[in-house]
């Protein structure tokens, strides 16, 4: 039997308490990264080129396009491990604890080698500016580097959540996080260097992260998600349950990020300000993502372990808590972003051009923000039940193939900044229309098998 923390089992205390103390250190943690990748931004912004801002900016598409589909196999292992913990299964938990951390380490080297190859290439498909294209390829190159590192650290921490034990991987991004803004200025500001002074900040500490997780899966006081190397091994009917879960929430991030390489192409289009721009503006409109991220991991640990536990009506409760914090976080957060856009951008770069269009992005999109909650929120309930393809779906036909129609028709039509950003809400509330009515159905599912 597995020996519960009562602060931790699902059975103890009010939900909203709860998701409250297990989001708010995902919360932190997610901000904290935010913080961390900003730096590298303003970094190079002030004290290198807007060129250099500009290459660093370029490259998130690209790289999310890469990683997303094998990062997205880790959300099959907080469902699983948190099933198994709500079960209070001890044998079924070590073994998936074991298989998710081989699959992360073959995970993390594939995806270093897709990296390096493809880098170049796509760069190039997507019509990166000439005169920041060298950059954005040396920042690639090195950051694919830490790859392995970072899928790691990610199903790891995905082991902790499902649990309910949010803590401890914030703490360790702190420490990797401070670690990376320090390297960033010395790199930068007392070597001379450019992206590549940035890249190798942030591999250093993306081992970092990965060195302290893993430390704390090998000495854990909670003995059935202790880890032990030795045991490290592939389990089939727990990969199988890890795929069947994690790679439709991968293809649904994959699919995301084609749309979003798309997206990227048409702003590159636009010149190397508006690159620097959406850059900028993107890090800022992360931290009202952040807190619908928390929520998401928060309905994925609880409704997971509410399934394990069979605790069916505990599952309607957790979504409308999720949902009431999304509004709620949509209103206040995006309200002052929008309030403080041009002042929060000029941190990262003092041009006016660049303000300007940063500002632009941020208005369009923080007006209908919750429709991007309520799309990230509900695939995590649904994806708790057990059922993971639905989501895809969703966000296959919702987001990434009406963005696609959007950019062909729409922007093609009216070729202006608007109609490109305008393009984001549109498909958020297309998508999570799909995301809603498939949780309905996958309660219903679960209730008629109850």
């Amino acid at each position: 039997m597995v020996s519960y923390k009562k602060d931790k089992e699902i059975s103890f205390g009010p939900m909203f308490r709860k998701i409250i103390l297990f989001a708010l250190p995902i919360m932190a943690m997610n901000i904290l990264q935010l913080l961390f990748n900003a730096a590298d931004l303003v970094v190079v912004g002030r004290f290198a080129s807007k060129e250099a801002m500009a290459a660093v900016g370029a490259t998130g598409a690209i790289i999310n396009l890469i990683v997303n589909l094998f990062m997205g196999l880790s959300v099959g292992t907080s469902v699983i491990v948190a099933q198994d913990y709500g079960a209070q299964d001890a044998k079924a938990i070590e073994k998936s604890v074991h298989t998710s951390i081989t699959v992360s380490v073959i995970a993390g080297i594939t995806v270093m080698i897709l990296g390096l190859l493809l880098c170049n290439p796509m760069l190039i498909m997507i019509g990166t500016p000439a005169d920041i294209i060298d950059l954005s390829a040396v920042y690639m190159r090195i950051y694919f580097l830490g790859v392995p590192a970072s899928m790691i650290y990610n199903f790891g921490a995905a082991i902790l959540r499902a649990i309910g034990d949010s803590r401890r991987p914030m703490y360790y991004l702190v420490i990797s996080g401070i670690t990376n803004a320090l390297l960033n200025m010395y790199f930068v500001i007392v070597l001379n260097m450019s992206v590549n002074g940035v890249a190798w900040a942030t591999i250093i500490s993306q081992y970092l992260s990965m060195i302290l997780i893993l430390w704390c899966l090998i000495r854990n006081e909670e003995r059935t998600i202790r880890l032990n190397l030795r045991k490290l091994h592939i389990d089939r009917e727990k990969l199988a349950k890890v795929i069947k879960i994690g790679l439709p929430a991968g293809l649904q991030s994959l699919l995301f990020s084609i749309s979003n390489v798309l997206i990227q192409s048409a702003i590159n289009s636009f010149g190397t300000a508006m690159v620097a721009a959406s850059s900028a503006a993107g890090n800022i409109e992360g931290f009202v993502a952040t807190p619908m991220n928390a929520y998401y991991n928060a309905a994925i640990t609880y409704t997971g372990q509410s399934m394990g536990a069979k605790k069916y009506d505990r599952i309607d409760e957790i979504a409308k808590i999720c949902t009431i914090l999304t509004f709620a976080t949509w209103i206040i957060v995006g309200g002052l972003t929008m309030i403080f856009s041009r002042p929060l951008l000029s941190i990262f770069n003092s041009d006016p051009e660049v303000i300007r269009l940063g500002a632009i992005r941020i208005n369009v999109l923080m007006v209908a923000y919750f429709t991007c909650g309520i799309m990230n929120v509900f695939p995590g309930l649904t994806r708790g039940m057990g059922y993971s393809v639905l989501p895809m779906l969703c966000t296959l036909i919702g987001a990434c193939l009406f963005r696609i129609v959007w950019l062909v028709t729409f922007f093609k039509w009216f070729r202006n900044v608007y109609m490109l950003f305008a393009c984001y809400p549109v498909t958020w509330a297309l998508a999570g229309i799909g995301q809603v009515v498939s949780f309905f159905y996958a309660r219903k599912k679960i209730r008629q098998e109850a």
